[in-house]
C-alpha cells in the first residue's frame, strides 16, 4: 500500500540521514521513478524533504523535523520491544515481518522517547528455555519492575537454600522470562546471582542508582548462567522412550538431553533431571508420549502417580 511506503520512506531518511533515490528504492524495493513520486507527494504533504545533487547527493529531512507517527507510549514500547522474543510470532512464521513493524512503530516516536523505552527494554528477556522445572504463576511484583526499568537498586527478602527469606540488597542488571518463570538477574556485594521472582517475599526500590555494567548483553548473561546452572543441577539421570515431536519439550524443561538410539516411531534418550521429583514431573508432563527405561525408581514413581489417580477416579 502506497501510505505504508510513504511511511517507510520517511522513517528511513529520519534515521539513516541522507539516501539516493537508487538506494531508497532497493529498500522499498520499488523504482526509482515511484521512489520521486512518493519524496514530491510527502513534500506536498509538508514532510520537509530537501534533495541535494552530486556524487554524495540525495534526500534528506530537514534537520530537527521529528513527528510521533505512532503515539507510543514509553510503556507500550517497552511491551512491543521485549515481545519480540515471544514465541507467538515465530511459531507462526512471521518473526521477520513482526521485527520489523515493530521496529518502524518505535522508530517513529520522538528521540527522547525511544531512547528511554530501548533502554528499558535491553534489561528484559522473553525466552522459551527456563532452568529446570515446570511453568509457574507469571508473578512479578511491581517494585522489582520498577527497580530494574529505572536503573536503581533493589532491596529483596528472599530465601537462601535450607534457612528461612533474609533482605539483601542487590544490583538488577535484568528480568528474563523463561519457561513461563521470570528471573531476576542481579549483582549482591559484586557476584552474579539469579533469583526467582516468584519466591521474592518483599521488594523494596532504593533511591540509589544500580551498579549495572555499561555494555550488559542480557541474552549472553542468560544464556552463561543457564548452561552453568544445569551443569550444576545433574543429579538425577534417566533413560526415556519419548515420541520425537516431545523431544524439544524435554529439552526444555531438563538438565540437557543425550540421543541414544531410534526404534521405530521414538527416540531413546538419557535425559539430568534435578532429582527424582523432578524427573517425575517431566514424565507425568509427556503422559503417553514417553516411557522411563531406567532407573527402575522412576518408574515406580510414575507407575503409583497413576495408580494414585486411576484410585482416585474409580470411587463412587
Amino acid at each position: 500500500m502506497r501510505a505504508d511506503r510513504l511511511l517507510s520512506l520517511t522513517l528511513l531518511l529520519r534515521h539513516r540521514g541522507r539516501m539516493t533515490a537508487s538506494a531508497l528504492a532497493r529498500e522499498l524495493e520499488v523504482s526509482t521513478r515511484t521512489v520521486l513520486r512518493d519524496v514530491g507527494a510527502l513534500s506536498a504533504a509538508g514532510v520537509p524533504i530537501y534533495s541535494e545533487r552530486g556524487r554524495d547527493g540525495g534526500f534528506a529531512l530537514l534537520p530537527g523535523f521529528t513527528t510521533d507517527l505512532t503515539g507510543l507510549t514509553q510503556d507500550e514500547a517497552v511491551a512491543l520491544l521485549t515481545s519480540r522474543s515471544r514465541v507467538t510470532s515465530d511459531a507462526l512464521g512471521m518473526g521477520p515481518a513482526f521485527s520489523s513493524a515493530v521496529a518502524k512503530l518505535v522508530a517513529a516516536m520522538p528521540d527522547s522517547a525511544r531512547t528511554r523505552a530501548t533502554d528499558a527494554a535491553d534489561r528484559v528477556l522473553v525466552r522459551r528455555g527456563g532452568l529446570i522445572g515446570e511453568p509457574e504463576p507469571d508473578e512479578h511484583p511491581a517494585a522489582v519492575q520498577r527497580a530494574v526499568l529505572a536503573g536503581r537498586r533493589l532491596r529483596i527478602r528472599y530465601p537462601s537454600r535450607g534457612e528461612p527469606p533474609s533482605w539483601r540488597t542487590v544490583d538488577p542488571l535484568g528480568l528474563v522470562s523463561a519457561a513461563g518463570r521470570w528471573y531476576l538477574l542481579a549483582l549482591h556485594d559484586g557476584a552474579d546471582r539469579t533469583y526467582r521472582v516468584s519466591r521474592i517475599t518483599e521488594a523494596e526500590e532504593l533511591a540509589e542508582p544500580a551498579a549495572r555494567p555499561a555494555g550488559v548483553d542480557l541474552e549472553e548473561l542468560w544464556q552463561r548462567r543457564r548452561a552453568e546452572f544445569l551443569a550444576s543441577h545433574t543429579g538425577f539421570r534417566a533413560r526415556l522412550r519419548i515420541r520425537p515431536s516431545r523431544r524439544a519439550e524435554v529439552v526444555r524443561v531438563s538438565a540437557g538431553v543425550t540421543d541414544v538410539e531410534r526404534q521405530g516411531e521414538w527416540l531413546v534418550v538419557d535425559v539430568g533431571f534435578g532429582d527424582l521429583q523432578h524427573a517425575e514431573r517431566v514424565m507425568w508432563s509427556l503422559a503417553v508420549d514417553a516411557e522411563a527405561l531406567d532407573p527402575p525408581e522412576l518408574r515406580e514413581a510414575v507407575r503409583a502417580r497413576a495408580q494414585r489417580l486411576a484410585d482416585s477416579h474409580a470411587r463412587s
